[in-house]
């Protein structure tokens, strides 16, 4: 079987056998000019033939001939080598890839860099989550998301509820937001069915993942499946594979199951929590937080994609034992249902009351202001710029980092290069402390841990 795969390469029409032939005439070139500047002969009477025949003709033997004529074998010999691979791996990726041909050495670059990036582990779900997914793979693949999974809403909940699956919605928004496949592939995931039926309402990429899981028998098993599908950079971890509901009580004493009811109601919430409470994190989620040199909260909605993820008590206490730095990204805008009125602080002391103290060091803020006319426009809506709180968050103990972080496109939303960036920054910060090296000016005041 083996010989036979080798055979291959010699069958007529590859285009590859004779750039291989030209390498390899190169490299004998090459090691024929060493020999000679060696003084090693190399072919031996053929040598010396060539030797008898240049004394017959000139009557002497020209001094550094030898010398001359290795230089020169040498050099056309490199040129050769050089030429060939080039041409039989232009011929082979050609074939694989065509598109990539002319970007062969960006993408080696792009590749190698991100593959010696920090290792990151963000933690949330939602739009937030992918908004600073597509801008942290621009600088590492060695990124984890730790996804919340309590969602019972629109495609993620029609599935849950029909075929007992968790719910895929979050899971398959961050599985694009790190792929690398085409953007065909994407749209295809992306794609909601219309209409009226069974399908109304259904992404196909929530279906193929609920299919994975069915052929797989696990719905880990077939997010890996889906993010080779999606050449993802990186890898997606569920916070914990258990059936869990989120449960919401709000300050008038009532209370709410369902996490996609939650908003609706309106009400300022006191307390969430998880049905059932005991759950078992993830034992990849909990492996990627220990190893990880940089833990991302947020963004997100606070109280129905961020602190799902901390309210699974092991998990929460993987994340408070890290010596990583720990950042919390407080979102730009208030959320109506959800955070309104809400300030940085209030954010900030929403989930130390959940989840306690410990879980992070820093807190990035957004500083860039939102123009009057789109400010009236979403506080129509009940939602709010959140002013950055530098003061009391360090009077706090906490280390509050503000940038300009507003997406151009929408004003609601981090934008995914500044983002990355900034909390990049940070850890970059944090390594320059280690080392004793003074920090670069960057807006942050206090030190301590909540």
């Amino acid at each position: 079987m083996r010989m036979n795969s080798w055979l291959k390469w010699l069958y007529p029409g590859l285009r590859v056998k004779r750039w291989v032939l030209l390498s390899l005439l190169g490299v004998f070139m090459v090691s024929a000019g060493v020999a000679l500047l060696a003084g090693v002969e190399v072919l031996g009477v053929v040598e010396r033939w060539m030797i008898r025949q240049v004394v017959a003709f000139t009557g002497r033997f020209p001094s550094g001939i030898i010398d001359v004529a290795a230089v020169i074998t040498l050099l056309i010999g490199l040129t050769l080598a050089i030429i060939g691979f080039r041409q039989t791996t232009r011929s082979i990726l050609s074939a694989l890839a065509p598109e990539a041909v002319s970007q062969l050495a960006d993408i080696l670059y792009e590749k190698r860099y991100r593959r010696r990036g920090p290792k990151v582990v963000a933690i949330g779900g939602g739009t937030g989550l992918s908004t600073l997914l597509r801008g942290l793979k621009e600088h590492t693949a060695n990124i984890t998301a730790i996804v919340a999974v309590s969602d019972d809403g629109g495609s993620s909940g029609r599935l849950r509820d029909e075929l007992g699956v968790p719910p895929p919605g979050d899971i398959r928004n961050t599985l694009l937001a790190l792929a690398e496949a085409e953007p065909l592939m994407q749209r295809l995931f992306e794609y909601r069915f219309e209409g009226k039926g069974a399908l109304a309402g259904h992404s196909f990429g929530n279906l193929l993942i609920a299919a994975l899981t069915d052929i797989t028998g696990d719905f880990e098993a077939a997010v890996r499946e889906s993010s080779r599908v999606l050449a993802i950079c990186g890898q997606v971890v569920p916070a914990t594979l258990d059936d869990v509901s989120l449960r919401a009580e709000f300050t008038d004493g009532t209370r709410i199951l369902g996490e996609s009811r939650i908003p609706q109601v309106g009400k300022p919430i006191r307390r969430v929590s998880l049905e059932p409470a005991e759950v078992k994190a993830n034992p990849d989620a909990l492996r990627a937080v220990e190893e990880a040199d940089l833990i991302i909260l947020g963004p997100g909605s606070l109280y129905t994609s961020v602190l799902p993820n901390l309210l699974i008590a092991d998990l929460a206490e993987a994340v408070r034992r890290s010596s990583a730095p720990k950042v919390y990204v407080c979102n730009v805008m208030t959320q109506p249902g959800e955070t309104q009125n809400y300030t940085a602080v209030d954010h900030v002391r929403a989930l130390i009351d959940h989840v306690g103290h410990g879980m992070f060091e820093y807190v990035l803020m957004n500083s860039a202001t939102i123009p009057r006319s789109k400010a009236a426009q979403y506080q129509a809506q009940g939602a709010t710029w959140i002013a950055p709180a530098t003061r009391e968050l360090a009077a706090m103990g906490l280390r509050p980092v503000v940038a300009p972080l507003i997406s151009a496109e929408n004003f609601t939303r981090h934008a995914s290069d500044r983002l990355a960036e900034a909390v990049l920054g940070i850890l970059a910060d944090e390594v320059r402390s280690a080392r004793g090296e003074r920090f670069p000016g960057r807006k942050s005041t206090a030190e301590g841990t909540v």
